[in-house]
């Protein structure tokens, strides 16, 4: 993220399906958006009443756009990480238009009101492909082991 974009994460379920598009060059991109309400207990009634609603509309790329298309649909309680975006156009009238968009870096189902059961696999070395970081495992001079430490 660089200086001076406004991060923001939020918490909410999807309203519809995520719409996964592909540009020219192939390149994934989701498009979805999050609604967030608030719920605020009345203690006039004893009863949790929902606040007003806010919809954030959201785009995610490339294989996090995939992953999203695979892992989500209309209702699942996500939390979302990324930043805000300014989307500027002009419509056919000539009337200038903008609206703020969330551009989502890290999104994940919420585990507040559900289990969830991760399938896919973390990448290895092999997949890093150059990546100087990436290891097959402890060093052969290294005091780590696999074993956990319990």
């Amino acid at each position: 993220m660089s200086f001076g974009e406004t991060p923001i994460t939020v918490v909410g379920n999807l309203t519809a399906d995520p719409e996964i598009k592909f540009t020219p060059s192939g390149a994934a991109l989701a498009k979805f958006t999050i609604a967030a309400t608030p719920r605020v207990f009345d203690r006039d009634s004893n009863q949790w009443k929902d606040g007003t609603s806010t919809f954030f509309r959201c785009a995610a790329w490339r294989h996090l756009a995939e992953h999203i298309g695979d892992s989500l649909t209309k209702g699942s309680r996500v939390v979302a990480f990324g930043r805000i975006r300014q989307h500027n156009w002009q419509t056919p009238e000539g009337e200038n238009r903008s609206m703020l968009a969330l551009e989502v870096d890290e999104i994940g189902a919420s585990l507040r009101f559900t289990n969830v059961a991760i399938e896919g696999k973390r990448p290895t070395a092999a997949d890093a492909s150059g990546d100087a970081w990436a290891t097959d495992g402890p060093a052969a001079d290294s005091k780590f082991s696999e074993k956990p430490p319990f």
